[in-house]
């Protein structure tokens, strides 16, 4: 297990898609993943290639379903909050009933625009688009 917070730099995709397989292997039922960074940052590339490590080949965006729900060797559920106006939208969903799912892992997209849903004990990671195609992907534990 790697000491958090954690930052690590990738040149491309194929970097990602291995920082994305190393991570994979520390995923644990019950946790919930915050992923922030600009638009076209790899936030959802990321989540694709560690979901592909437990046999779920089909993800994508959920921007306008506001989360799918995936099943394979683990059960994910990935939220998008990007086109969420406020929190009652999110509680509309059945959010704590996600939540409280100990069973699945949760991802989220733009986690940061409705922080005050967030619970205390999740990981962040942050993407920040450098030079090219090159991403900084910082690990930060709560809780």
């Amino acid at each position: 297990m790697v000491e958090l917070p954690f930052v690590t730099t990738v040149n491309d995709e194929k970097g990602t898609e291995e920082l994305a397989v190393i991570f994979a292997k520390e995923l644990q039922n019950g946790k919930v993943i915050v992923l922030n960074g600009n638009l076209g940052s790899g936030k959802t590339f990321f989540i694709k290639k560690v979901m592909q490590q437990f046999g779920i080949n089909y993800v994508n965006s959920p921007s306008f379903a506001i989360v799918n729900e995936y099943e394979g060797k683990i059960k994910a559920y990935h939220f998008d909050f990007y086109r969420l106006l406020n929190i009652d939208e999110l509680f509309d969903i059945g959010w704590q009933d996600y939540l409280n799912d100990v069973d699945a892992v949760i991802f989220i997209e733009w986690g940061e625009l409705l922080s005050e849903a967030l619970p205390k004990e999740r990981l962040e990671i942050l993407i920040t688009i450098l030079e090219g195609t090159m991403r900084r992907f910082e690990f930060i534990k709560y809780g």
